[in-house]
């Protein structure tokens, strides 16, 4: 698939999975670890150093309660905050499932996207191999790229990311036989690792992104949760499968 060429103020669905389609996240220390790296990776400069952050000789040393107080806590005075600070891109909204991720994103500057993927898909691959001792590429090639062009995109794309961790549990929404929508709804409310939470009724992980953009189109949480029950219905992927990547 050949990248668009990035222009800095666009928006874009971003996508990789693991190679041969192999599972990247195992447990849920390496979902907070990916997300943790979604927040230190944005940054022209190298990542800032933290002594609750995780760390490539004790990957599994961190606790979730570490985690949260640098993403929750720190970010608001140590970088959101700091003048110099030069973010790459924007995250609108994202959600990671055991074998991928999608993430939706403004660029902010020249070069933005590129410079953060690598990053995020080199700090993520070191961190990965040293814990499971192995070694190569973890993720299938470079990361796959679409360019949002019209209404149809803002207004749906993200509730399908949103709607991506289904598949784990229901996954006949992708076909409209969903039936249960309170028990699909029930399941988006409980699952941490997408942007879900952060639209829908709570602040999740808040540092990672910027909800202003897509709120113009989704709505405040009273709006957005009943369209979530009403796409879960009737979501036409056909109007966003120019821009889906899977």
């Amino acid at each position: 698939m050949t990248k668009p060429q990035f222009t800095t103020d666009h928006i874009y669905h971003l996508y990789n999975r693991g190679v041969e389609k192999r599972d990247i996240f195992l447990n849920k220390q390496d979902y907070l670890r990916f997300i943790d790296d979604l927040f230190e990776f944005n940054d022209r400069e190298a990542a800032l150093p933290s002594n609750v952050r995780f760390i490539l000789r004790k990957p599994r040393g961190v606790t979730e309660h570490h985690l949260r107080h640098c993403l929750e806590v720190q970010p608001l005075n140590r970088k959101l905050n700091h003048i110099g600070t030069k973010h790459l891109v924007e995250i609108l909204c994202y959600a990671l499932m055991p074998n991928h991720f999608h993430l939706m994103v403004r660029q902010l500057q020249d070069g933005g996207i590129s410079k953060f993927m690598q990053k995020l898909g080199t700090g993520y691959t070191m961190y990965f191999n040293q814990k499971y001792e192995r070694v190569g590429g973890l993720f299938q090639g470079g990361f796959k790229a679409k360019s949002l062009e019209r209404d149809a995109h803002f207004l749906y794309l993200p509730y399908y990311i949103h709607f991506n961790p289904l598949d784990l549990s229901m996954p006949s929404w992708r076909d409209g036989l969903l039936r249960n929508y309170q028990k699909a709804m029930n399941f988006l409310d409980t699952y941490r690792w997408s942007s879900h939470l952060d639209y829908a009724w709570k602040k999740n992980f808040p540092s990672i992104i910027s909800t202003s953009f897509l709120k113009d189109f989704l709505g405040q949480p009273s709006r957005y949760r009943k369209s979530c029950n009403e796409l879960l219905v009737s979501l036409s992927l056909e109007e966003i499968q120019d821009v889906a990547l899977d």
